[in-house]
């Protein structure tokens, strides 16, 4: 059984990010991961790369958190897999998936709509996650509930102020059958404590995105405690 960490930002392509990617990843296997998916914060979200780039320069440095990541990750037996955080007026959708060669090819991410956004990447074989969706905050003045355009809903996230807010998730992913996972959204080395147990054998973001879709998550690992389940955590 496999533990992997979901929901990792990076002082590389995060600006609220308080570590690199390279801490970030000796963090996450110290922590007992077998991997980790580098899920920046996007271009309309609190990224740390200057919009005024061109976009081939912005993705460039937008995915060096998942480069030094993967690199350090080599050297201590930690499976690194990119990802990144698409931000809707504080509405936030984990993206799973699609490789940064998909993502330079598209640089209309950044132009569309927020629900053709959604619509793009699940065309394209990606995955959504709706992330912490009853997160209350200053930065979230409204929450939207989209289930018809996500495939699962992160139901656990360390991150999340109030315990409830990770209750809301579960009810609502319940209550529209929807698969659930679970992430720290760490930021910095000591935040780890959400994640995934599979027995799928994920090497890159495309392998994550199937495990999901297919039904692949044996278990969610909420405040570091792995918690083994059926169809508690997944459509039977």
């Amino acid at each position: 059984m496999m533990r992997w960490e979901t929901h990792v930002h990076t002082a590389e392509g995060s600006a609220c990010g308080k570590a690199p990617a390279a801490e970030m990843a000796a963090a996450c296997r110290k922590a007992g991961y077998d991997g980790m998916i580098v899920t920046d914060h996007f271009w309309h979200g609190n990224t740390a790369v200057n919009r005024d780039l061109p976009w081939q320069e912005w993705v460039r440095q937008f995915c060096l958190g998942y480069e030094h990541g993967k690199a350090a990750g080599k050297k201590i037996g930690l499976r690194v897999c990119f990802g990144w955080e698409y931000s809707w007026d504080g509405t936030d959708f984990l993206t799973y998936g699609l490789s940064p060669e998909w993502l330079l090819a598209h640089p209309e991410t950044v132009t569309l709509p927020p629900q053709e956004y959604l619509r793009l990447i699940r065309r394209s074989g990606g995955c959504i996650v709706h992330a912490h969706p009853f997160r209350e905050a200053s930065y979230v003045p409204l929450i939207k509930l989209l289930p018809d355009q996500v495939d699962a809903v992160e139901t656990y996230n360390k991150g999340n102020f109030e315990e409830i807010y990770n209750d809301r998730a579960r009810w609502y992913a319940e209550s529209y059958g929807l698969l659930q996972t679970s992430g720290s959204d760490a930021h910095h080395a000591g935040a780890f404590g959400g994640g995934i147990l599979t027995d799928a054998d994920i090497y890159t973001t495309e392998d994550y995105a199937a495990a999901v879709l297919h039904g692949q998550i044996a278990g969610l690992i909420r405040n570091g405690a792995d918690m083994l389940s059926g169809n508690d955590y997944h459509r039977g």
